[in-house]
């Protein structure tokens, strides 16, 4: 993870698949876990995915508020 993985959570969106268009911290907890089972995509998609389903599996998602917006 680099400095700027968190703050691309809130400002990109997921570029495929049945959430293509939502952002990647808004995406559910199922869809996160079915990754972690079937793998993630190579690249900035799949780095972005996992952590994202590190962060809720926590249950830390309240820690990306205050990025959002900004």
């Amino acid at each position: 993870m680099n400095n700027d993985d968190l703050q691309l959570l809130v400002s990109k969106s997921m570029p495929f698949g049945k959430y293509q268009g939502r952002l990647f911290a808004d995406l559910p907890g199922y869809y996160l876990a079915w990754f972690a089972r079937k793998g993630f995509p190579p690249g900035e998609t799949g780095r972005l995915l996992a952590l994202m389903h590190e962060i809720d599996h926590n249950g830390l998602r309240h820690l990306l508020d205050p990025l959002r917006g900004s």
